[in-house]
């Protein structure tokens, strides 16, 4: 009977270390981010099941003295909110190392996208948007800040 025990007791070990592996690298993109152009943070976070991300700095929050608002908005009573503060990643679930079947809203055009996420490395970060298919669309690359 003891002879059973210690097989059991490795594959529960090992199943566990699976598990806690896993739920890290679900979480791997939570964090901050610097855009391509870096002239914005986005901060990524989880939000029950799903993952989303704001905007928490722009280079230029302010114009003409005043904070730039989401003025490329196509729903004319959500162009006067500020970007800043502004969620632009939206649904993001993860599946197989990637977070994807959610969206992202550009606010420089106004439109959202289809996208999906993928850590290239620990610090960088690839965005996919698209519209329909996700090998028709834009791959840009974030890079994580310490």
């Amino acid at each position: 009977m003891k002879i059973r025990q210690f097989p059991s007791f490795f594959i529960l070990f090992y199943l566990v270390l699976g598990l806690s592996a896993s739920a890290q690298s679900e979480n791997a993109i939570v964090g901050v981010w610097l855009d391509t152009d870096k002239t914005a943070k986005i901060e990524i976070y989880r939000s029950d099941k799903e993952f989303e991300g704001k905007i928490i700095w722009m280079q230029n929050p302010n114009t003409n003295g005043s904070p730039t608002l989401d003025a490329k908005n196509p729903e004319h009573k959500l162009k006067t909110r500020p970007i800043v503060g502004l969620t632009i990643l939206d649904g993001l679930q993860y599946k197989d190392g990637v977070w994807k079947e959610g969206d992202i809203y550009d606010p420089k055009s106004g439109k959202t996208y289809s996208c999906e996420l993928k850590l290239q490395t620990n610090d960088v970060l690839e965005v996919k948007g698209y519209i329909g298919f996700s090998f028709v669309g834009k791959t840009v690359k974030w890079t994580r800040v310490r």
